[in-house]
């Protein structure tokens, strides 16, 4: 029997700003927290990147050459508002409009992030990112800024990337701007309630302004299993779990926190930075889609984690190998059913329709200047998590929207690294050396092209694959 996807499934590919456009100084942009990372051995600088401020056409042909219908990106702050809580920068808005427009006319839905790490370094500097409440308020107003701007032409947003990560032991303190100080427990607590008091204001604002435009929250779904079945390994992943992932979740679907977070809050008498109103505010959050980034599963060992440490480091001390699972060379273990079982959790759990936007395998991979790049092992991966998804769909029932790769056109990695490449097109560039920027499709693309003509159904190897 064949089961085909719906009509209109979004296939497509996701994002951010500091990873593509580089132009890092033009069009009024200001200086983001990234602009003053200096290239390191295996990273580069962050003002080129893939050029894609100067050449977002080329790469939106490549996408409709694909047949993508679908693209996430992510509205730089400091280019729409180069100090973060100053003027609007026009000639930035006008840069989006016309971005958005491009992709429109290819037949893509735009769909917009408005955060993803690169705080302007304005407000990094003055206030120390989303730990004060001065960037809460900033960003809400940018934020609806945006939306007043863009909604009447895009359907899709999101307010943050990976929102859960804000909650994330030292994770938090990387991407939330904050440059100085202790980094206590309290203040992880404070970055977490403050990212979800900004997209509170933001998704009650589109909600009650914007009928027909839907917004979801996303997180990194940390598909966490137990070293073994020890009842306290089981405990540890449990509780990862319900901090990581469901807190936010429950946020997101019911506009409360979890009660077993909440109960540690007060157990270990945390300050959150609650302020009167805020719970009355988050208690009016719904969302209209749940969206999550998955690449790999991971798993903890309790006996690694000494006694006493914060759930929320539970991972930074009891991360192992998972002896049943093959790597890639950055150890990121692939691991398609932990994506099936993800989809199942959340939609059983909470009920909306299930977005996964990001989804790929970094390799580090060379060009020749003549022959195709045999990526065979991205094929591999693509479609075992394809099918993964497809089983959740038509086994499991899970109600999914789309399906977005990550990186899908060659860009820099989260740390800067071009090495570490997801792209279905390679870049041609190297972390120290921009060659020439020209983009040459992989073999992987005409395998991608073939699948998303078929709406997911012709998910058969290119030869030289061997099926499983």
């Amino acid at each position: 029997m064949t089961r085909r996807l719906r009509d209109g499934f979004l296939w497509g590919n996701s994002v951010s700003s500091m990873q593509t456009e580089g132009a890092w100084n033009e069009g009024g942009k200001g200086m983001s927290v990234y602009d003053i990372r200096e290239a390191t051995e295996f990273s580069a600088d962050w003002k080129v990147a893939t050029d894609s401020y100067h050449r977002y056409e080329e790469d939106f042909d490549y996408m409709q050459q694909l047949g993508m219908n679908c693209y996430r990106f992510q509205i730089s702050w400091s280019r729409v508002n180069p100090l973060g809580d100053g003027d609007f920068n026009e000639e930035g808005i006008a840069f989006y409009d016309k971005f958005i427009d491009a992709l429109i006319e290819r037949g893509i839905e735009p769909m917009i992030c408005l955060y993803h790490f690169d705080m302007p370094l304005h407000l990094a500097e003055k206030y120390n990112g989303f730990v004060s409440r001065e960037v809460v308020d900033a960003f809400v107003r940018y934020g609806k800024e945006m939306v007043n701007r863009f909604a009447h032409k895009v359907k899709y947003w999101i307010t943050f990337n990976e929102q859960n990560i804000f909650h994330m032991g030292s994770g938090a303190f990387r991407i939330s701007g904050y440059m100085n100080g202790e980094k206590t427990l309290d203040e992880n607590y404070q970055i977490q309630h403050h990212t979800m008091m900004a997209h509170a204001y933001i998704a009650n604002y589109i909600h009650e302004n914007y009928k027909d435009v839907l917004i979801g929250g996303m997180l990194a779904y940390l598909e966490v299993y137990p070293a073994t079945c020890k009842p306290k390994d089981i405990l540890y992943a449990r509780k990862i779990d319900e901090f990581f992932n469901h807190n936010l979740l429950e946020a997101l679907t019911y506009g409360k926190y979890s009660g077993e977070v909440m109960a540690y809050v007060k157990y270990e008498t945390i300050n959150m930075g609650i302020q009167e109103g805020d719970l009355e505010e988050l208690a009016k959050l719904r969302s209209d889609f749940l969206a999550f980034s998955y690449y790999a599963s991971k798993t903890v060992n309790s006996d690694l984690v000494p006694e006493g440490t914060p759930v929320n480091y539970y991972m930074e001390k009891g991360d192992q190998n998972n002896p049943y699972l093959k790597a890639t060379e950055w150890n990121w273990q692939i691991d398609p059913l932990g994506f099936r079982d993800i989809l199942n959790k959340m939609y059983n759990r909470y009920k909306l329709p299930i977005f996964p936007i990001e989804n790929g395998i970094g390799v580090i991979e060379s060009w020749d200047g003549e022959h195709e790049i045999q990526d065979d092992y991205r094929i591999e991966y693509h479609r075992d998590h394809i099918q993964a998804m497809k089983d959740a769909i038509f086994i499991d029932g899970v109600d999914v929207i789309g399906y977005l790769g990550w990186g899908l056109i060659d860009i820099l990695s989260s740390q800067g690294d071009m090495r570490k490449r997801y792209g279905v097109v390679y870049v041609n560039r190297e972390n120290h050396d921009l060659k020439d920027l020209k983009r040459v499709p992989k073999k992987s693309f005409k395998w991608m092209q073939k699948v998303i003509k078929s709406n997911g159904e012709d998910l058969a190897v290119l030869e030289s694959i061997k099926t499983n």
